[in-house]
């Protein structure tokens, strides 16, 4: 599956948006990649996470023993993966604006872990998911994405494998294009609810 097979999924689900759009990151795009519309419906999900946990074999030398998440975007996705790749699935949460495991979840020292996220853009969620796990001295031998937005240029500390990857524009609110500047912008994101 191929960059253009899971935008056609994106669009199939209605989740590929164009607009004025305030990204989780604070960054402004003209798109938008609406996951929650893939993520309730269980046939699209499981295209994409199997072909995500397929590409994950395919491409690490060595298996994770778990894979861990970020909640809330990459509990769906981490879950799924692991499903097909026959591995449990655990999440973090945020915890006075800090990712941990909670709900009596444990990683072991030495542990192998797979970070499993939604979608990266700057990579910031994923960063701080992977420090969360690396505190119990588990071992964060890479990450995965169902959607890179950042065209492969996000470091998120770890190698990443994402099943798609391509950079849309994102500008800094202040650094507008005029055809930005002219719509209301819509943050239909969930960071900062509360």
């Amino acid at each position: 599956m191929n960059t253009d097979d899971v935008l056609d999924v994106f669009r199939e689900a209605g989740a590929l948006l164009e607009g004025h759009f305030i990204l989780s990151s604070g960054l402004r795009s003209p798109v938008f990649l609406q996951k929650a519309f893939i993520f309730k419906n269980p046939k699209l999900t499981e295209v994409l996470c199997k072909a995500l946990a397929e590409k994950i074999k395919s491409t690490l030398d060595q298996m994770p023993d778990i894979i861990v998440a970020p909640a809330m975007g990459g509990v769906i996705p981490g879950y799924e993966t692991a499903r097909h790749m026959g591995l449990e699935s655990i999440f973090t949460e945020r915890e006075d604006g800090e990712f941990t495991l909670r709900r009596g979840f444990t990683l072991e020292p030495g542990q192998k872990v797979l970070m499993v996220e939604d979608i990266v853009t700057t990579g910031l969620s994923s960063r701080e998911c992977i420090k969360s796990i690396e505190k119990t001295g588990a071992k964060v031998i890479a990450g995965a994405c169902i959607f890179d937005r950042s065209g492969g240029e996000a470091d998120i500390g770890v190698p990443l494998v994402s099943l798609a990857a391509r950079s849309f524009p994102a500008y800094e609110p202040d650094k507008l294009p005029p055809e930005l500047e002219a719509m209301p912008a819509i943050k239909p994101g969930s960071r900062g609810l509360k």
